[in-house]
């Protein structure tokens, strides 16, 4: 797959950055659309989508993140409707949506505002809660009502490179493949405004309000039951019953959150981390790929 083009729309009332791959496919085959996580972008998704062959592949940076409009996050919510919004934008129909933990529950309540746009739904490690766990903010043992610690993570570098080597051994970076990394370092900075070097192209204040915020939005659950697609979920290990605030390690999603939807199956990565796409890009590329070739699904 060639590099990808580089666009700008608007959507929701902001504008939103996306990256496309195979344009020339469009309309051979289902459009195969990736959403990210929070703190990442749409170029994460670049070790995937080089094993996804000769397809029409979309990934959106999502507001607040990548080279996408830089907004005050309050409510959850607003990550769904704008991608509907961008789907309806870019007149996207019978799509493959695929969601990486926020960018799951972001792609559960686009199908559920447009389902005429979405053939099938990969959710990989979707931050999903239980209904029950809703109604307040983070619930992560440690945090006692303080603000997120990633507000205070380094922001500025003086090249992707300064990134790579700061991360590269440390956990959970060090899991990833090494060229997922580099993908992460080289297209999650933007040049500072001073013109002094690089700064992270999700403000850390951004990323902190998101995890803030994760648990304003009870409704998805209602999305979740209007579903009639098939949705395969990718869920990974389960957290300790102590977790730390920043340990991002293990699966954010209700383990029963499969039979909340009418057409949910389910694979169980025991010993992967949250980070899936980042740590076996090849894997999730073959599962997308079944999922997006046959009608029958994964059983």
């Amino acid at each position: 797959m060639k590099d990808p083009t580089a666009h700008l729309v608007h959507a929701n009332g902001i504008e939103l950055a996306f990256f496309e791959w195979g344009s020339s496919f469009r309309g051979r085959a289902d459009t195969l659309l990736l959403v990210h996580a929070t703190g990442f972008h749409a170029r994460c998704w670049d070790q995937v989508i080089r094993h996804l062959g000769d397809r029409h592949v979309i990934a959106l940076d999502q507001r607040g993140h990548g080279r996408s409009q830089k907004t005050e996050i309050t409510h959850w919510k607003v990550f769904g409707q704008d991608l509907a919004a961008f789907v309806r934008e870019l007149d996207l129909r019978d799509a493959i949506g695929v969601g990486h933990s926020m960018g799951g529950h972001a792609m559960a309540e686009a199908a559920a505002a447009c389902p005429d746009r979405f053939h099938r739904l990969v959710l990989i490690d979707p931050v999903i809660a239980s209904p029950d766990d809703y109604g307040g903010g983070w619930t992560i043992s440690g945090l006692g009502g303080t603000v997120h610690p990633t507000a205070k993570r380094k922001r500025h570098f003086t090249s992707p490179e300064e990134m790579f080597e700061r991360f590269k051994d440390r956990l959970p970076y060090s899991m990833f493949h090494p060229e997922a990394l580099r993908d992460y370092c080289t297209h999650g900075l933007l040049p500072a405004e001073d013109g002094g070097g690089f700064v992270l192209a999700c403000p850390p204040e951004i990323e902190a309000a998101i995890y803030m915020t994760s648990r304003t939005n009870p409704g998805v659950h209602d999305s979740i039951r209007a579903l009639a697609m098939p949705v395969l979920i990718l869920r990974a290990k389960e957290p300790p019953p102590e977790r730390s605030v920043m340990d991002f390690s293990s699966s954010p999603t209700w383990p029963g959150l499969v039979h909340e939807f009418r057409n949910g199956r389910e694979i169980y990565f025991a010993d992967r981390t949250h980070f899936l796409p980042m740590e076996i890009p090849e894997s999730v590329a073959a599962l997308i790929l079944r999922e997006a070739t046959t009608e029958a699904g994964i059983r």
